[in-house]
């Protein structure tokens, strides 16, 4: 079977996007067998890249995970960065903003989260609550306290979208390279898995009642959904949407995406200069030297 070419295959064309156009299901006709294969070899990969990325200490990976409640982003990290060094990976999950974050703009959070140089950041959810959830619950721009509302200003989502693009690129060019992944699952497949975390007493922790009313709000979460990939998939930040009522197929796909990144940006380990390799080479031969 050809190797499939998962960064091709789903970044998200902004031009007249829409998850309709999506099948939730598809899996390329990957067998589940070749597809956790194929996310062990990128796993491999990734360990390599995430160490030469924090030798190199440079630049930076952000990697944003977005998607409707139970579209497994908690699983996904969990089974993509199983083989990297704690050491250089930092995971933000981001809930319901507290007091002092409402009493910043929308994304100072995220700021504070954004990984150092030679790190892989991953926000388990992000900025893009603000233009997902506050658009479909836009009555939560009242903690805000903010000067406009979607009421007053016409372009209040546009000023948002402009707000993150701007931020986004400003990222990039200071050496911090964005992947945003969309998970996307069915209305179904939603409700097979909140069952699931109902009947299994090991899950009944995950069993939330606020996230099974969000149900009622399906296709508005969808609209919003859409919009969001619309005005900010970019060049410098693009928006990967991923199938994801397959599990195995979502992991194999976004660890192959991140490996792929981490492979174009080449990271390299340091230089050593002469003089250091000539005290390495004493340094050496005193250590031969030694007697038990």
């Amino acid at each position: 079977m050809a190797q499939t070419n998962f960064h091709e295959l789903h970044e998200a064309n902004p031009e007249g996007f829409t998850l309709a156009d999506v099948d939730p299901d598809y899996t390329d006709g990957l067998s589940r067998e070749h597809a956790e294969a194929r996310r062990e070899a990128e796993i491999e990969r990734l360990a390599d890249l995430q160490g030469r990325l924090w030798g190199e200490g440079k630049r930076a990976l952000l990697v944003v995970l977005q998607g409707i409640d139970a579209a497994g982003k908690d699983g996904t990290i969990r089974h993509v960065m199983s083989g990297v060094n704690p050491a250089g990976v930092r995971v933000t999950a981001f809930k319901q903003p507290n007091s002092r974050e409402l009493a910043h703009d929308f994304l100072w959070r995220c700021q504070r989260a954004v990984p150092q140089h030679g790190e892989i950041g991953i926000f388990n959810r992000s900025h893009y609550e603000e233009v997902v959830v506050v658009r479909v619950h836009p009555e939560l721009l009242a903690a805000q306290d903010l000067p406009t509302s979607p009421d007053t200003d016409p372009k209040f989502w546009h000023h948002r979208y402009e707000s993150i693009n701007h931020w986004e690129s400003h990222l990039r060019r200071s050496g911090t390279h964005i992947l945003k992944f969309l998970l996307y699952i069915s209305k179904d497949e939603q409700r097979k898995r909140f069952l699931s975390r109902i009947d299994d007493p090991t899950k009944n922790w995950k069993a939330s009642p606020s996230d099974f009313a969000e149900r009622v709000y399906w296709d508005d979460y969808i609209d919003a959904y859409d919009e969001m990939v619309r005005n900010t998939s970019t060049k410098h930040a693009p928006w990967y949407v991923i199938p994801a009522n397959h599990k195995w197929y979502a992991r194999a796909a976004v660890a192959s995406i991140i490996a792929e990144t981490l492979e174009d940006m080449d990271p390299q380990f340091p230089t050593v200069s002469p003089e250091t390799i000539g005290e390495l080479a004493r340094a050496r031969a005193e250590l031969l030297a030694e007697t038990d």
